[in-house]
């Protein structure tokens, strides 16, 4: 399975609400190897850095309750593809529904759901391990349901499952409603009525093109997920001095014909990405690690020195020393 991953907008709007707040940016997002400086938002990142990232916010800060606060500073969720389904579809519901088919361009560290209980609309989903990014991805989801719908969505309560969390009066002040922590489930209750609620800007043409390009991102997205599963095999067969076509097939699962078809629909071969690779491979160790060379040509799966070496030289004009010497100079702290 693919690592979890966010849209990152996220991040430069973190990086944003921090810059208002006065916060240490750059302390804060060297904790997670970043530099202080607007993050690129056009680069996925992954989620697992969250519990090293806000751990370092709350020391830093000495907020216990720094998601929340960045969370009220975040500026609007606005112009990705996912707006511009919601807007164009007919009514609120449908947007929320869609939105919630599309939500992996946004985030697959959360899994929303929507259902109806009796009398009240329950929007499903706010669950992750810190508490943190939980509150402030919270805020920007109420904030852009609110946006969407002119001011007409609103929350009847939220539920998170941690336990500790802030004080009744700073939720209700930041997310304008009651909120009940160490419930069963992470959920937004909010009255059903909105559901049916018109769009001003619906418009079929339109919504018929953004769909198109949820669709085309979406299978960008299992593209890198594929490729992402398949590096991680070749890792491991790579160690174990069993990598072929067929090894790589049957670890994931498909026959080799299979796999040399998807290959080759991605517009490349095995040759290729094991090549790729092995050269991604051999550049980070080289680079961020003390590994010996005989290890690294072994993870590499080299079959001789000489070999190693040549590809090497192929790849970057230097021989595995040189480049080793001059990108550990250019990062002394390795």
């Amino acid at each position: 399975m693919a690592e979890k991953s966010d849209n990152g907008i996220f991040l430069l709007m973190t990086y944003q609400a921090m810059s208002r707040a006065g916060l240490d940016c750059a302390a804060i997002f060297a904790s997670v190897g970043m530099p202080d400086e607007p993050p690129d938002q056009q680069l996925r990142r992954k989620n697992s850095p969250q519990h090293q990232f806000w751990s370092a916010a709350e020391k830093i800060s000495g907020d216990p309750d720094i998601g929340l606060r960045i969370g009220d500073l975040m500026p609007p969720f606005r112009g990705q593809v996912i707006e511009y389904l919601f807007l164009s579809s007919p009514t609120f519901g449908d947007g929320l529904e869609r939105c919630i088919r599309y939500h992996r361009l946004l985030t697959d560290a959360l899994q929303f759901s929507l259902r109806m209980e009796d009398d009240v609309a329950v929007l499903a989903g706010l669950e992750h391990p810190v508490r943190h990014y939980l509150e402030c991805a919270t805020s920007v989801v109420l904030r852009f349901l609110r946006h969407v719908s002119e001011g007409h969505f609103q929350p009847r309560e939220i539920w998170f499952t941690h336990q500790d969390g802030a004080v009744a009066e700073t939720y209700e002040r930041v997310y304008q409603c009651p909120v009940r922590l160490g419930m069963p489930e992470g959920v937004i209750r909010f009255e059903p009525d909105v559901l049916s609620r018109s769009s001003l800007t619906a418009e079929p043409e339109l919504l018929a093109i953004h769909e198109d390009l949820a669709n085309a991102k979406m299978a960008d997205l299992s593209r890198r997920d594929f490729f992402f599963r398949m590096e991680n095999e070749l890792g491991n067969l790579l160690e174990r001095g069993t990598v072929s076509l067929d090894t790589l097939a049957q670890q994931m699962g498909m026959s080799p014909r299979s796999l040399r078809s998807e290959l080759s629909k991605a517009g490349t071969s095995y040759k290729a990405v094991l090549a790729g690779f092995r050269e991604k491979l051999t550049r980070r160790l080289l680079a961020r690690t003390q590994e010996p060379i005989d290890q690294i040509i072994y993870l590499t799966g080299f079959s001789e020195p000489a070999a190693f070496s040549r590809a090497f030289k192929r790849w970057t004009g230097e021989t595995p020393t040189a480049y080793r010497s001059r990108k550990q100079q250019q990062n002394p702290d390795i």
